[in-house]
C-alpha cells in the first residue's frame, strides 16, 4: 500500500465551532447592564462563572462558598463588590432546588464533542464543548450557561447563534444516543432561569 497513489479525498476541513455555523454577522448579543461589563470585564465574568460552575459541584455544599471566595480572592483587579457578586450568583444557581439534577451525581461538566451528524451542514465537522451534560436511562439534557444581562424574557429573544449552537450539540448527541430523547436548555445565571429550547426553534435556524 505504500507505493499506491494517495486517493483524492478532497481538501481537509478543520472542525468548526457550533457558533460558526450561522452567518458571521449573527454575532453574540451585547451585554446591556453596566455591572456586567464593569471595567471591560464582560467576557472575563462569563469565564469565571463558568469555571466556578464547573468545579464547585464536586465539593460538599458546605465548602462551596469558602472555595469560591478563595478562587476569586486573588483577583484584585476586580472590586470586592464585583467578586462577591460573582460568588453569590454562582451559589444561587448551585443552591437552587430546581437545578439539583443538573449538578447532581451522574452529571458531567465541560464535555467535549466532535463529529458530523444528520442535521448538520453537509461536509462540516463540528467541535464544541457542552457546559453541563446529564444522561439518564431515557433522556439526554444539554445545558449551556449564559451570563448575559439582562437575559431574554422568553425563547423569542434568544439569539440565533445560541439556537444554532445548541442545535449542533443536539445533532451530535442524537447520533450518540439514538434511543433517547435529547433536550436542550440555556441556564441564564443572572436570573437563575433554566430556559428549555423547543426543537422547532433550533430547527428553524439549522435549515
Amino acid at each position: 500500500w505504500v507505493s499506491n497513489p494517495v486517493s483524492d479525498e478532497g481538501p481537509s476541513k478543520k472542525p468548526v465551532a457550533p457558533s460558526s455555523l450561522l452567518a458571521e454577522d449573527d454575532c453574540e448579543p451585547g451585554v446591556f447592564s453596566p455591572l456586567s461589563d464593569l471595567d471591560g470585564h464582560r467576557f472575563r465574568r462569563g469565564e469565571l462563572i463558568h469555571k466556578l460552575l464547573e468545579t464547585l459541584p464536586d465539593l460538599p455544599a458546605s465548602r462551596r462558598r469558602a472555595a469560591a471566595e478563595r478562587f476569586v480572592g486573588p483577583l484584585h483587579d476586580l472590586t470586592l463588590e464585583y467578586r462577591r457578586t460573582l460568588v453569590d450568583e454562582t451559589l444561587g444557581i448551585l443552591e437552587h432546588p430546581d437545578f439539583a439534577a443538573i449538578f447532581g451525581p451522574g452529571s458531567r461538566a465541560e464535555v467535549g464533542l466532535v463529529g458530523h451528524a444528520e442535521g448538520l451542514p453537509p461536509g462540516v465537522t463540528v467541535r464544541g464543548q457542552v457546559d453541563r451534560l446529564v444522561v439518564t436511562d431515557h433522556e439526554v439534557l444539554i445545558i449551556d450557561y449564559k451570563t448575559n444581562r439582562p437575559p431574554p424574557a422568553d425563547v423569542s429573544g434568544v439569539a440565533r447563534v445560541y439556537l444554532g449552537q445548541m442545535g449542533a450539540y443536539r445533532a451530535l448527541l442524537r447520533a450518540l444516543h439514538p434511543e433517547k430523547v435529547v433536550r436542550c436548555a440555556l441556564l441564564w445565571t443572572d436570573s437563575a432561569c433554566l430556559m428549555t429550547l423547543p426543537d422547532a426553534a433550533m430547527d428553524a435556524v439549522m435549515t
